[in-house]
């Protein structure tokens, strides 16, 4: 006997008041058992277990009452008692499928995964139609370690119900861990072309796709699988979240956009949203939802390691710092919010070295790694070396401009490049990495662990890592060594990685000079001259008369991300425009295309006495604009404690100086190495009163700053920071050096 659907048409404050009467009147079992239920149904569920309970003492041979109370139970989240329940459900039948089911689903909650499987295959072979028992028992023949057996059940779960997408996926990656990935793509594409109108075998396909590296294919094979089914939140979802990381963020955007609204409340899509408008610098917007995501859901650690970038990106440090160490406190042991900290920490004013150091070597020492691979490499340190280029962003990109003049300019009889890196298709940058590579192979969808077992099994001897902590760095995966020998260089190059497993940072003397050393985690290898070699774009514009001999005052100018203007910074500028009457401040940056942000970044100058009608805020543009856009600056002012990287070669490109202040951390010393390299280190000053000395001192010799300007892109053109021969030798150099160390130790 069981349960009678409750009265249908009917509301349930309806429903219920004709089953109370009809009890009152009656109190037949099952008059009983509907009315249990209805009072679950109305928000009433204590009294509605009191009458499950009832019903289970009244009739002990009758098993759905103790059933129908685990199911209460279970939905409160009170499992222990659930179980006891259910218990007592299977000892009145014992082979009630629900019953069973439910059962063995707590029991692998409760990692009891071989209770749970006596279970199921009790109630696979008393309903073997059962879709859900299969599945349940793919999961936990999966929590034992069988992965073969697993994928078969998982197989009968999606025979059974071909159009389940959670059981497809689940024997994707039960395919993946058992090594017959290759076999279930093809059934897969066999799957869909039998049954076109499925959306499932393309979906499970694109999944699959992806967790093998092809990017490209697995989101065509998405989009076909939403365009069948447009409506279903779950794919929109698979789709929209495959498309936020990769590099088509206006798609991703327009599918997020989809999705949330087939799904509005799922905080995954919203943050996800929130992520992929950060990486369009819209971050303003971003900031708004996850704060509105965090004020509807309660703390995530997740949401808040977001909005602590996004919020950084601002210009708000103590804000953003205050957010990163909320999602450490809630999540202690996780590596994400200490990749956040140290990733905010260099932007922020008074953070000194060592505390940046600790801060990274605590994030490295929480990332998943298993037992230190043995490397067969030969050992000989004289022949010619693979390496292999690790980066998210081999392309137009502050990586390439700095980097691949360098690797160009190896010499090939030494080494040979291999990219571990995204394709970027027509990229000018990437077409000149993928014609210095002997190969190039797209760690897309690779697990950490896997991308380093291909990388050793493709025999590198050195890898150079090129993307850091960022949003495209697998740090993560260097953990587990790629090759013997790795080494940190340009992308997210803050300061030390904390990596115990990173050998040496490739560096300079201005950069890391021997003072500094001990903030470091790994060893220097310091290059001759600037750590990096500046490949200016062919495109630049020709260099425009200095300013202010058109204009009359002198016109400053900071085109540098927003996240690196802090208030001391300001502050200092302030006096700056104080101490030279009629001056202006450009600040350019894509979070000025906001108007809110702007007005407030006037507003802060606007305290310090500066007419806001003195500062001009600019947003983003292509790149040729924005390097034209320097014919309008007569000084650059380098941003501190993160100075300018590539933003300050491209100003010395276009003629302009650059005034910096190095502190002590990796981030603070790039301006610093650069205008040593390009022979200026007379713009690099030791502290605040000096380099307001400097700018105003500038501001006042018009005549020496214009002929200044009429020379420099040739003098930087003929120094080091531009002369790839040379950079390429001194590169090739070090690299030597730390391949002839590991060769040495035994």
């Amino acid at each position: 006997m069981t349960a009678e659907p409750v009265l249908d048409g009917l509301s349930h404050a309806e429903a219920l008041g004709l089953l109370r009467a009809a009890a009152a009147r009656t109190a037949s079992p099952l008059t009983c058992l509907n009315l249990a239920i209805a009072e679950e149904h109305a928000g009433c569920p204590a009294r509605g277990r009191r009458l499950l309970r009832e019903l289970a003492a009244l009739l002990p041979g009758w098993d759905e009452p103790p059933l129908r109370l685990g199911q209460s139970l279970r939905s409160a989240g009170r499992n222990a008692e659930a179980a006891l329940a259910y218990d007592e459900a299977l000892a009145r039948n014992p082979i009630r499928p629900e019953s069973l089911i439910a059962r063995a689903a707590l029991h692998l909650a409760a990692a009891e995964p071989e209770s749970a499987h006596l279970m199921l295959i009790r109630c696979c072979g008393v309903a073997p139609e059962r879709a859900e028992a299969w599945d349940l028992l793919g999961l936990t023949l999966q929590a034992t370690g069988d992965e073969k057996l697993a994928e078969t059940a998982f197989a009968e779960a999606s025979r059974r119900a071909p159009r389940r997408l959670d059981y497809a996926l689940h024997r994707v990656e039960a395919s993946k861990r058992a090594g017959t990935a290759d076999a279930e793509l093809a059934r897969l594409a066999l799957a869909a072309a039998a049954d076109p109108l499925n959306p499932v075998p393309l979906a499970a396909s694109g999944v699959l796709l992806h967790r093998d590296g092809r990017r490209e294919q697995a989101i065509e094979a998405l989009e076909a699988a939403v365009a069948l089914a447009p409506d279903d939140p779950a794919l929109a979802r698979l789709h929209a979240g495959l498309l936020a990381r990769s590099p088509r963020v206006a798609s991703a955007e327009a599918a997020l956009a989809r999705a949330i609204a087939l799904d509005p409340a799922d905080p995954a899509l919203r943050n996800d949203h929130a992520a992929v408008l950060m990486r369009m610098h819209r971050h303003a917007e971003a900031r708004e939802i996850l704060q509105a995501v965090l004020d509807a859901q309660g703390p995530d650690a997740s949401i808040l390691c977001n909005l602590a970038n996004a919020t950084v990106n601002l210009g708000l440090h103590a804000e953003a710092e205050a957010l990163a160490r909320r999602a450490i406190a809630l999540s202690p042991a996780a590596a994400l919010p200490r990749r956040t900290l140290a990733n905010v920490l260099p932007y922020c004013p008074g953070v000194g070295a060592a505390v940046l150091r600790d801060a990274l070597a605590e994030t490295a020492a929480r990332l998943p790694r298993g037992p230190a691979p043995i490397h067969a490499n030969s050992r000989d340190p004289d022949r010619k070396l693979r390496l292999g280029l690790l980066s998210g962003t081999l392309k137009t990109h502050p990586v390439g401009w700095l980097t691949v003049a360098g690797f160009e300019t190896l010499d090939p009889a030494g080494f040979a490049v291999t990219c571990l890196s995204p394709p970027a298709g027509a990229d000018p940058i990437a077409r000149r990495f993928a014609a210095l590579a002997e190969a190039w192979h797209d760690p897309t969808g690779l697990t950490d662990a896997a991308l380093a077992e291909r990388a050793r099994g493709w025999g590198l001897d050195i890898v150079i890592d090129l993307g850091g902590y960022g949003d495209a760095g697998r740090m993560a995966a260097l953990a587990h060594r790629l090759a013997p020998v790795q080494i940190k260089w340009v992308g997210m190059q803050t300061h030390s990685s904390g990596l115990p497993e990173m050998d040496w940072i490739l560096t300079d003397r201005w950069e890391t000079p021997p003072e500094l050393e001990r903030f470091y985690t790994e060893r220097p290898l310091r290059l001759a001259d600037g750590y990096v070699c500046y490949s200016p774009p062919p495109y630049a514009p020709d260099i425009a008369p200095l300013p202010a001999g058109r204009t009359g005052p002198v016109t400053f100018g900071c085109f540098n991300n927003l996240a690196k203007i802090t208030a001391d910074g300001l502050a200092v500028w302030a006096d700056i425009l104080r101490r030279t009457p009629g001056a202006r401040l450009v600040l350019k940056c894509h979070q000025l295309a906001d108007a809110p942000t702007a007005d407030r970044l006037r507003a802060a100058f606007a305290a310090h006495g500066i007419d806001p009608v003195r500062i001009e805020c600019r947003g983003g543009s292509g790149h040729r604009t924005l390097l034209g856009e320097y014919n309008d600056i007569d000084v650059a002012l380098d941003p501190f404690p993160y100075s300018g990287g590539l933003t300050t070669c491209e100003a010395l490109w276009m003629g302009v100086p650059t005034v910096t202040m190095p502190g002590e951390s990796f981030a603070s010393r790039h301006s610093a190495s650069h205008l040593s390299n390009a022979g200026l280190a007379d713009w690099v000053v030791p502290d605040r009163d000096r380099y307001v000395a400097r700018a105003v001192a500038a501001a006042a010799d018009l005549p020496a700053l214009a002929a200044l300007r009429a020379g420099l892109r040739a003098q930087v053109k003929a120094s080091p920071l531009c002369d790839a021969p040379r950079f390429g030798r001194s590169l090739g150099a070090a690299l030597r050096a730390a391949w002839r160390d590991w060769c040495a130790r035994r």
